[in-house]
């Protein structure tokens, strides 16, 4: 997979505007803060066929730190595109390198902030049914355990796919 430092592509983007940058996160992560010439589109819904962009052409793509957008390199490829190129760092590395964005009114609360919160909550409550209800409960904590260890493995996070169809992540921004 092809990377591209936030510095690097900041050159490319001042000498010819033009080019395809998709920022893959969600609508409202997007509206508090992106590199100005990405237009977003939010990996759970990305179609890269659907996009008008040609397939011989890089595309570079962002989120918040790159996870995200690797997964979206890979939908590229398969979709027959011959350059995905991943921004090293996503965002986060874009506004550390100190590069211009534009900063909206909304806050939001990042996908990775919200899947801890949600794993960390299904542990605890776990582990008190477990102890005050019925022992059974011990396979709640078991279960979130397991699916943490497989994210870490295979870089693949079920609850934050689940996470980002919520309501407060799919609405458009005001």
């Amino acid at each position: 997979m092809k990377t591209i430092t936030p510095l690097e592509l900041k050159d490319l983007l001042d000498a010819d505007a033009g080019r395809a940058l998709i920022d893959v996160r969600t609508r409202l992560e997007f509206a508090e803060v992106h590199v100005p010439q990405a237009v977003n589109e939010p990996l759970d819904r990305l179609q890269p066929g659907a996009l008008g962009l040609r397939k011989d052409e890089p595309v570079y793509l962002l989120c918040r730190s790159g996870k995200r957008a690797e997964a979206a390199a890979e939908k590229f490829a398969k979709d027959g595109f011959a350059d995905p190129v991943v921004v090293e760092g996503g965002t986060l590395a874009w506004i550390d390198a100190d590069l211009p964005v534009k900063r909206g009114a909304v806050k939001v609360m990042s996908l990775e902030r919200q899947v801890r919160i949600a794993a960390g909550s299904l542990v605890f409550i776990g582990v008190l049914l477990g102890h005050f209800v019925n022992g059974y409960f011990y396979i709640l904590p078991g279960f979130v355990g397991a699916g943490l260890v497989f994210a870490g493995v295979t870089d693949f996070c079920g609850m934050g796919l689940l996470i980002a169809k919520l309501p407060w992540n799919t609405r458009k921004p005001a």
